[in-house]
């Protein structure tokens, strides 16, 4: 199964955006990781800053962050379309396809929190986040690679 959710980027104020969407839509925070419990390193007043969250509203889940010590979310970058493949052999070929003619940001590599991950802007403009849990999971802290 393959499916599409939102991610809204924020800048630095994530929390309190996604705390204020769950008050006005009834919604509800389903996970939080902030950017200490990972091994990325980043400013220490970065620490409580979120790395990924996942909340509901309406019953559709929406993933959230706030962008990384370095970059600014601006409107037009702030909201990615972020695909989850299932263990399927298509999320390479579909990478590439939706690749031509735009921009790789972040190739598909293994990640720390056990997915294949990449990051693209397709042709028109588009923020394209794919990821796939991988089956046997291990801890690639070393090929972690953020790009701007």
């Amino acid at each position: 199964m393959v499916n599409i959710q939102p991610y809204l980027i924020f800048n630095g104020n994530c929390e309190e955006a996604l705390n204020f969407y769950c008050d006005v839509f009834g919604g509800e925070i389903q996970l939080i990781s902030r950017f200490k419990e990972t091994p990325v390193t980043t400013p220490a007043d970065w620490d409580n800053k979120i790395m990924h969250a996942a909340f509901t509203i309406f019953g559709d889940q929406l993933l959230a962050s706030d962008c990384f010590p370095g970059n600014e979310a601006r409107h037009g970058n702030n909201i990615n379309l972020s695909v989850s493949f299932d263990h399927s052999n298509i999320m390479d070929g579909t990478f590439k396809k939706l690749s031509v003619g735009g921009k790789i940001t972040m190739p598909l590599r293994d990640t720390f929190w056990g997915a294949r991950y990449g990051q693209l802007v397709d042709r028109y403009g588009i923020n394209w986040m794919f990821n796939q849990e991988l089956e046997n999971k291990k801890n690639v802290d070393e090929q972690l690679v953020w790009v701007s």
